[in-house]
């Protein structure tokens, strides 16, 4: 009788291991692309939202550029950034053609009652300069920008100085592609533009990463809105009107909207760290009461500083009434005040 072994070892499982050379299995788990977002599996994948945000400004291509004038390059509307809900902000550039090394920055900041303006005007009273005011700047050896900023009919109060702050950054980050030296920077502005420019060379100084504010120039700013009221004619300005300029940067009338007011207004962040200041304004100012300008120039020295304060008799705002001369001369007052402030044409 043949004796047989009915106990035999056999192995039930399933093997489901893959074979890593041909990655054949049966993993049930979809694998994804996350940077896509595009399943290698059946299933969905959840939609990667990171794609919507648009790129990163400091990283786009500049402009082709344009040669507006002899030994200038112009590279106009580059990107500087996009604020959620909003349009792209772009910025002009003015540029001497043949710097030998990087050069200091002037940025201009135009006016409109925060409510209008072109980024590359400087008023009715320079439109005919033939090379314009920002070529010739650009001869002088300054680069010049000339930045868009989100109107008051966009966003209210702060998003401007935000958007200053914003051009600032970008022109740090890109200045070695623009042969800049941007701890070399003027703010410029006129009217609105000048009250914008105030408040960021007063309140940019606590910001890194960014140019550094080595002087400050207004052109018949406002610089303390709650004493607009007392500056202006009896009956002339109602700060409970909510449809005043002032009231539609707020987001409300000043006398309901008063610690934004106070907020908005350069006097209010006046302190130590403030950059030299130059204040044009006209004595006969029908629009910004030059009182205005006094306002900001005591401030400032109060607070231990020399401000450069001019009234220009006769001057009304967008320097009407003054002469040709007159208005060259505030030109030049400007260009030379920057000059100082970052050593340009200095051996």
């Amino acid at each position: 009788m043949t004796d047989t072994d009915t106990d035999t070892d056999t192995d039930t499982s399933t093997d489901t291991s893959t074979d890593s050379s041909t990655g054949a299995g049966t993993n049930t788990g979809a694998d994804m692309d996350t940077s896509t977002g595009v399943s290698t599996d059946t299933g969905p994948a959840p939609f990667p939202f990171h794609l919507l945000a648009p790129p990163d400004p400091a990283t786009l291509p500049l402009p082709h550029p344009a040669h507006p004038a002899d030994g200038v390059r112009l590279l106009r509307g580059a990107v500087y950034a996009v604020p959620g809900g909003s349009r792209p902000l772009t910025v002009d550039l003015w540029l001497p053609e043949d710097a030998t090394g990087p050069v200091p920055v002037v940025v201009f900041v135009h006016g409109g009652g925060w409510r209008t303006g072109l980024r590359d005007d400087l008023g009715p009273r320079f439109r005919h300069w033939r090379p314009g005011p920002f070529a010739r700047l650009a001869r002088a050896g300054f680069a010049v920008a000339c930045p868009d900023y989100r109107l008051s009919g966009e966003a209210p109060h702060p998003a401007q100085t935000d958007d200053l702050t914003a051009v600032l950054a970008w022109l740090h980050t890109r200045a070695g592609d623009l042969g800049l030296d941007t701890a070399r920077t003027v703010l410029w502005g006129e009217s609105a533009g000048g009250h914008l420019a105030a408040l960021t060379a007063l309140t940019h100084h606590a910001r890194t990463g960014a140019a550094a504010v080595t002087g400050c120039v207004t052109w018949y700013a406002v610089t303390d809105l709650p004493g607009l009221a007392e500056d202006r004619p009896e009956g002339a300005y109602d700060p409970r009107d909510p449809s005043s300029f002032e009231a539609l940067l707020l987001g409300g009338a000043p006398a309901d909207r008063a610690e934004a007011a106070r907020d908005a207004s350069p006097v209010t962040h006046v302190g130590p760290q403030a950059p030299p200041f130059l204040l044009l304004h006209g004595a006969d100012d029908a629009l910004v009461p030059p009182r205005q300008s006094v306002r900001l120039a005591e401030a400032l020295r109060a607070a231990g500083h020399h401000p450069d304060l001019r009234l220009l008799t006769g001057g009304s705002h967008l320097w009407v009434g003054l002469s040709d001369a007159d208005v060259e001369d505030c030109y030049v007052r400007t260009v030379d005040f920057a000059r100082r402030c970052t050593g340009a044409g200095q051996a």
